[in-house]
């Protein structure tokens, strides 16, 4: 395993920030680290990256303990931060040529690397305009360069594509893609939960905790718990209703998600509407997306069903 966590553990004074985490990622794969503001995503990568220290248990990665040879996991990895430090009144050339000098990447070597780097995210005819005019994604796109420049064989992004607008998204996914093709280890993290479907397997946290991890895919298809969709006359009264007799209820769009264990009768569901006078539109159980699954797991641990 090229990232490996046994119980890694970082604590604020009372806040636990991360709580035992155990993780192992294969090289090669695409790893997506997904949850909510607070639920610890930053504070993990920051510590598998060597640039915080842990308060228990340990981390190796590309075979180097991170606590005891930092220098070693920094050789060997990129990490994009939310505010990469761009400097903005300099050009994407001269941004990119300050971060080859820090790396030691010169001559001959840089001027390859250069080339690609700028053909492979389309950024050549930006290459003269000043990092505070590029727009979002040509911002994030310029980080990445960047954060390449030193060849490394593990790339950590957090939250690459915040507030970035849905073409950009699509177009610097598939930059990340081909970067995978070419032998890298992806760890990402986000808040989007479509994002995460890109990833070979994702990791739902909250809480500083890890509560789930599987492909997307699986972790849809093996929830344990069934899930309708709802559409009422008065979803607001519906929702009232269903939170006392299910397991997680969420709004989605116009319709209620409802989840129950696989053994309830949904009759008894409709009928509860019912007797409340809410007229039910629709109830039909479907096969929860990413979302749901995570919204369930995290309702299921507030409530204390998980």
């Amino acid at each position: 395993m090229i990232i490996r966590a046994a119980n890694l553990t970082r604590r604020f004074g009372a806040l636990t920030a991360v709580d035992h985490l155990n993780l192992d990622i294969a090289a090669g794969e695409i790893f997506g680290l997904v949850g909510p503001d607070g639920a610890g995503k930053t504070t993990t990568l920051r510590l598998l990256c060597g640039l915080m220290d842990a308060t228990e248990g340990s981390a190796t990665v590309a075979g180097h303990d991170v606590a005891r040879e930092p220098d070693k996991v920094k050789d060997q990895i990129g990490y994009m931060a939310q505010r990469f430090g761009l400097y903005s009144d300099l050009t994407v050339d001269e941004n990119m040529a300050f971060y080859a000098d820090l790396f030691g990447v010169a001559g001959a070597e840089r001027d390859r690397l250069l080339r690609q780097l700028l053909a492979m995210t389309r950024m050549e005819p930006f290459r003269r305009r000043a990092a505070g005019k590029l727009s979002g994604g040509m911002k994030q796109k310029l980080a990445l360069m960047c954060t390449l420049l030193h060849h490394p064989r593990i790339l950590f992004l957090d939250e690459p594509t915040n507030g970035v607008d849905p073409v950009s998204r699509r177009d610097f996914w598939a930059i990340l893609y081909q970067l995978v093709r070419d032998g890298l280890t992806l760890f990402v993290t986000t808040a989007y939960l479509d994002e995460a479907e890109r990833c070979n397997r994702v990791g739902l946290m909250n809480q500083g905790r890890l509560i789930r991890c599987d492909a997307p895919r699986s972790l849809r298809e093996h929830l344990e718990d069934a899930c309708y969709r709802v559409s009422t006359t008065d979803q607001r009264r519906a929702r009232e209703v269903l939170q006392s007799k299910a397991l997680a209820v969420a709004p989605s769009g116009a319709y209620l998600h409802v989840f129950v264990s696989p053994d309830a009768k949904p009759e008894d569901l409709r009928g509860a509407l019912t007797g409340a006078g809410v007229q039910v539109r629709e109830f039909e159980r479907i096969v929860p997306s990413l979302e749901d699954v995570f919204i369930a797991l995290v309702r299921k641990a507030e409530t204390g069903h998980a």
